[in-house]
């Protein structure tokens, strides 16, 4: 025995009939209660409205042309008040003019007067196809809806015109906005921040032929009762299918735990380290006073163990005064003291600087000046700190007869600066810790190299206090290539 159509469809849905012809209204009852939906009618427009208003019909047939108020005027009624109510227009008027105008008002489809049993079966059936569609996406945002909500990231959704359509409680509170509801209003009307929205516009008006994330770290400084608050800011466009911006996402994440633990961490680092150093720089002293003889004589093996001594000492002195340059860093004193700089020279300045240590290996340093060049806005001494670190690394890990070049170049609104040597080279797995504090590349050809593993972290972090990158390149045999990104100075 064949299933009827409300047990196919897994659910019962609610079917109003209003039609002025009892023949209609019954007619469409018995064959639709036969299939196992429940049925109501209404023999005018406004018994159908007022049926309508006391409870919800997920199917409504309509007839077009009823005494008083008519199908045309009872449709808009129904899509204000239920807009995910599905209507289907019955009429024997089925003309072209009132079809255009019964879909600009919202219908989902005719029948026409006189219709058999099977059609009007075919016509609910289309509906309840659409009802059920309806409903999974209803449930599924509703679902995603609970899902935002409860999320500890503030998230916002606007359209292509900056008016919000998402946002959840946890980007509320980080924006600090205790007003009203925020769905459907400018962006701008309830964000006070203007990193934040200057980020939403800037994704807004990416170009379309490109995607990128914007990424800031936002402070934001308490008021009353609230705390200071640190923000890892993320917002991205929003393009449908076709590559069209259709608006903007943006993502807000509270690190403000987090950089409370690193300033503790870095305040800590730097008070031992500053502890250290100055003892173990009282104990070089007084190595070099007896091993000059001012203590009396000494042998040569004891010279030779204490010149052992004093080099091990030295090189924790090397750490804790890389250690303080880190905690500096991290602390984001280096971006107070920037000034113009020629990288030309600053170069230069380095590739000569280097040239005895280099020549001790028989290694050449190239550098051709590049020109044009615009000025770099960065620390000075930082920036010395940056290439020197890559030079001397590229001289330690580096064979005899090696060679160094340096360039120079502007790719976009980002001056890169390169270091390439002929050397060791190294592994893909060593290639991704490099900066990592205190990692060092361990192997048969490394181990006699000396270092504190903490002079790329340092150049790391300088590169990204000046809103830079660092990429690195490498094969065992084949040498190194050091590529360091700073923006230039618009002029």
């Amino acid at each position: 025995m064949p299933q009827s159509m409300a047990a196919q469809q897994n659910y019962t849905p609610k079917i109003l009939v209003v039609d002025d012809e009892m023949r209609i209204r019954e007619g469409c009852r018995d064959v639709l209660t036969q299939e196992g939906f429940e049925v109501a009618s209404a023999d005018s427009g406004k018994k159908g409205l007022d049926m309508i208003a006391r409870e919800h019909f997920d199917i409504v047939l309509l007839d077009l042309m009823m005494p008083e108020i008519s199908g045309l005027e009872v449709l808009p009624e129904v899509k204000s008040s239920h807009p995910d109510t599905v209507v289907i227009v019955i009429t024997g008027y089925a003309t072209i003019e009132h079809s255009i105008e019964a879909m600009k008002l919202g219908a989902f489809d005719f029948i026409p007067k006189p219709f058999s049993p099977e059609q009007l079966k075919v016509v609910v059936s289309k509906a309840i196809e659409h009802t059920r569609a309806l409903q999974d996406i209803a449930k599924e945002k509703s679902r995603m809806r609970g899902l935002i909500n409860r999320l500890s990231d503030g998230v916002m959704a606007t359209d292509d015109h900056l008016r919000v359509v998402l946002a959840n409680p946890a980007f509320m509170k980080m924006i600090n906005h205790k007003g009203g509801a925020v769905i459907g209003h400018p962006a701008q009307s309830f964000i006070k921040v203007s990193k934040i929205l200057n980020m939403i516009h800037e994704a807004r008006s990416m170009p379309g032929d490109t995607f990128g994330e914007l990424i800031d770290e936002i402070q934001l400084n308490g008021e009353g009762e609230t705390e200071e608050m640190v923000l890892n800011a993320h917002s991205a466009p929003f393009r449908d299918r076709t590559g069209t911006t259709i608006g903007t996402i943006t993502v807000l994440h509270d690190i403000t735990a987090l950089k409370k633990i690193d300033r503790l961490k870095s305040d800590f680092v730097s008070m031992v380290s500053h502890e250290i150093r100055s003892p173990m720089n009282s104990v070089l002293m007084q190595l070099k006073v007896i091993m000059d003889g001012l203590a009396g004589d000494v042998s040569e093996k004891q010279t030779e163990i204490l010149d052992r001594a004093s080099k091990k000492i030295n090189s924790l002195v090397e750490m804790a005064s890389e250690l303080l340059d880190l905690a500096k860093i991290e602390s984001g004193l280096i971006t107070l003291e920037k000034e113009t700089i020629q990288f030309n020279e600053l170069l230069e300045d380095q590739r000569q600087f280097h040239l005895e240590s280099a020549a001790a290996k028989h290694i050449s340093i190239n550098f051709e000046k590049a020109s044009h060049l615009p000025l770099v806005s960065a620390n000075r001494r930082n920036m010395e700190e940056v290439v020197s670190n890559l030079i001397t690394n590229a001289i330690k890990y580096s064979q005899e007869g090696a060679a160094i070049d340096l360039a120079v170049s502007l790719e976009n609104e980002y001056l890169c600066i390169t270091v390439k040597d002929t050397g060791l080279g190294m592994s893909t797995e060593d290639l991704e810790r490099i900066f990592d504090r205190f990692y060092r590349v361990k192997n048969a050809q490394t181990r006699f190299i000396t270092g504190t593993g903490l002079g790329l972290p340092i150049v790391k972090k300088i590169v990204q206090a000046h809103q830079g990158t660092i990429q690195a390149e490498s094969e065992p045999g084949q040498g190194s290539t050091f590529r360091v990104y700073i923006p230039h100075v618009t002029e």
